[in-house]
């Protein structure tokens, strides 16, 4: 036993030696950076695809042979430029035949005006005054054969021979009369309109033949760039059927789909960055449309963002990427992304270096992550010196060593300098 204590002593006495040897434990290197104070964005990211923001099939009203297109896929054009034309010689010579009818119908009206009116007149004015004088003789008759019939000179039924000449002779001198009121009246008003009618029936069916022959030229209805021309010179257009088909791709819809616990905080009007698929390329643009419902069958909400494309550089049918900003905090503390690690029971902490190289590990509260940063929202001031390289497994109040520094720009900064 004597000897086994021995031995035991002299380990321990080995292994003290050897811990004074070696000295107390080294400083962990770490990497920090200072807390800056900045504004930040709280964004909603969603994804969908790009459609024109205007787009027109261009389709003939009337069927007929193409005779010509002026323009090919890809090409621009603008509103009411003639990018076709179809054959119309048929509805030429309907344009004709109406000039026709036109000029017979206005010949006629000044006919019925100026000459078959007045002459109507002028004989019902004289079949009047023959009638005038048919009566007065009839009358002259009537009381010469009366007074011979009281003197016993002349017989009863001579009498009323006379009698019923005259009621004869009265009655066409009154229709004369009527006839001459007619035409002084409704009658040659009657007679007129018709004529003027006539005329502009006449002109109806020319305007009507002119309207077609214009048809035969397919003018496009906005401007835009042409992506579909599926009929060829010379094939049979049909009236109703797309002849072209023309994008306007100067500003361009992305139609994005929001989770619905994200949607309550998007807004029309909210800025938004739109990143196409596969490339760096962005544009910016604005929220326009909020659908009023939620897809039952995706629980997600439908956003329309609307953007400038200059020089058409997004094409729609593309994939995007959109980030929505939602919200703007300014004078935020921002750190970044990698200073954030696990706190106790689940929360969150940063590791921050005092001037004596000694780390004091924060419990803190993360607001808005954003690309490679994030806001604490206490915990943290600006100017404070976080870990961010280094910090997992350092020990609070532990001692370090600082091997490098990063300087961290605002973004108001970065800002001002552009």
């Amino acid at each position: 036993m004597g000897v086994l204590a021995a031995a035991g002593l002299l380990l321990l006495t080995s292994c003290a030696k050897k811990k004074e040897a070696e000295g107390p434990e080294a400083p962990a290197p770490v990497q920090v950076t200072a807390a800056t104070q900045e504004t930040i964005r709280r964004t909603v990211e969603a994804d969908g695809a790009l459609f024109p923001q205007d787009q027109a099939s261009v389709v003939p009203k009337i069927s007929a042979p193409v005779q010509k297109f002026f323009v090919s896929r890809g090409d621009h054009v603008q509103a009411g430029q003639v990018v076709a034309t179809l054959e119309n010689r048929d509805l030429t010579a309907a344009v004709g035949q109406a000039k026709g009818q036109v000029a017979q119908a206005e010949s006629n009206l000044r006919a019925t005006t100026a000459a078959t009116i007045p002459e109507q007149v002028a004989k019902a004015k004289t079949d009047i005054a023959s009638a005038q004088q048919a009566a007065d003789a009839a009358r002259v008759v009537v009381e010469n054969r009366r007074g011979l019939l009281k003197e016993g000179a002349l017989a009863r039924k001579m009498v009323d021979d006379a009698e019923l000449a005259y009621v004869q002779a009265k009655t066409q001198l009154e229709a004369a009369q009527e006839h001459l009121h007619a035409l002084d009246g409704a009658g040659k008003e009657e007679q007129i309109k018709g004529a003027q009618a006539q005329v502009e029936t006449a002109r109806g069916q020319l305007q009507a033949a002119e309207a077609q022959v214009a048809y035969s030229e397919v003018r496009s209805p906005i401007s835009g760039v042409v992506a579909d021309r599926p009929v060829y010179a010379g094939e049979m257009a049909a009236a109703g059927a797309p002849l072209l088909t023309i994008m306007d791709t100067s500003r361009v819809v992305a139609r994005v789909n929001v989770p619905q616990s994200q949607s309550t905080a998007v807004k029309v009007g909210q800025t938004v960055t739109l990143t196409q698929t596969g490339s760096a390329e962005t544009l910016e643009g604005r929220v326009t449309v909020v659908s009023p419902a939620t897809d039952p069958n995706t629980t997600t909400v439908q956003i329309w963002i609307t953007a400038a494309n200059p020089g058409d550089r997004f094409k729609p049918g593309a994939a995007v990427h959109a980030s929505i900003v939602t919200e703007t905090i300014r004078n935020a503390v921002v750190v970044p992304a990698s200073a954030i690690l696990p706190g106790e029971e689940g929360g969150t902490a940063v590791l921050t270096v005092s001037p004596d190289s000694t780390a004091h590990l924060r419990a803190v509260d993360v607001g808005v992550r954003y690309g490679d940063k994030a806001q604490i929202v206490n915990g943290v001031r600006p100017g404070d010196e976080v870990v961010i390289v280094g910090g997992l497994g350092v020990d609070d109040k532990a001692k370090v060593k600082i091997v490098g520094a990063t300087e961290e720009k605002p973004d108001d900064e970065d800002e001002d300098a552009k």
